[in-house]
């Protein structure tokens, strides 16, 4: 369950800044947290130590 917390934490968010009609806002909030998403799946391994 502890996995799912930012993933909801977020939609809670986007879907408040939505509801208070800060569309903007909540889209900006929306594509950062998936360009974070991506970025974590993509960006280059740390070489080991």
């Amino acid at each position: 369950m502890k996995a799912f917390l930012p993933w909801l934490a977020v939609l809670a968010l986007v879907m408040l800044l939505s509801a208070l009609r800060m569309r903007p806002l909540a889209t900006a909030v929306s594509l950062a947290w998936l360009g974070w998403c991506v970025w974590t799946w993509v960006r280059p391994k740390r070489p080991p130590r």
